[in-house]
Parts: structure tokens; C-alpha cells; sequence
């Protein structure tokens, strides 16, 4: 398999995973894909070479995903829904269907 197809699998693979995850995760996921791109680019530009472009990308992905995380609005859960007509809609969760462990 080489670097395309890879590339392309975890993209779709992530995509896929995104649906699954709460509000704050998606946040952290969000702000640490953009990060990482920030820093990629950040870290290209200053040092010009690999390492300090995958030096930036972590250091990006890292306070990206902390950022993400901690704007995250607190208080009520909020839940994703779909109506009839196929539209997704975020509305407080219903405690009959999600229960906390």
C-alpha cells in the first residue's frame, strides 16, 4: 500500500470516528487537527527543514487539542439528533436514553 491510499484510509477512518464522540471530544479533535496544521506551517517557516516541521505540527496538534478542550461550554449536555427530514440538530440530551455510569 503505499503513502496515498494510507493517507487517504486514516482521513476517512477519522471522519468515520468523529460521529462517535461528544461534544468536547470533537472540540479537542477539531482544535488539534487545525494546531497541527498551524504549527506544521509555523514550523516550516522558522526552521526550514523536517524536524522542526514535525516539532511544530506536535506542539500545534498539542495546545490546539488543550484549546479545543477547554473552550468546550460546560453546563447542560448537549446531544446531536436527527429529525424526520434528515437535518441534524444539537438539543439538550434526553436522560431517558443516556444514562451517566
Amino acid at each position: 500500500m503505499n503513502m496515498p491510499k494510507i493517507t487517504l484510509a486514516a482521513v476517512l477512518l477519522t471522519f468515520a470516528l468523529a460521529g462517535c464522540a461528544t461534544e468536547s471530544e470533537q472540540r479537542a479533535t477539531t482544535g488539534a487537527v487545525i494546531g497541527a496544521g498551524a504549527g506544521a506551517l509555523a514550523g516550516q517557516a522558522l526552521g526550514g527543514n523536517t524536524r522542526s516541521t514535525l516539532a511544530g505540527a506536535a506542539g500545534g496538534a498539542l495546545l490546539g487539542a488543550v484549546v479545543g478542550q477547554a473552550t468546550t461550554p460546560r453546563g447542560q449536555r448537549m446531544c446531536r439528533y436527527q429529525d424526520r427530514y434528515g437535518q441534524i440538530y444539537t438539543a439538550p440530551c434526553d436522560d431517558r436514553y443516556y444514562e451517566d455510569y
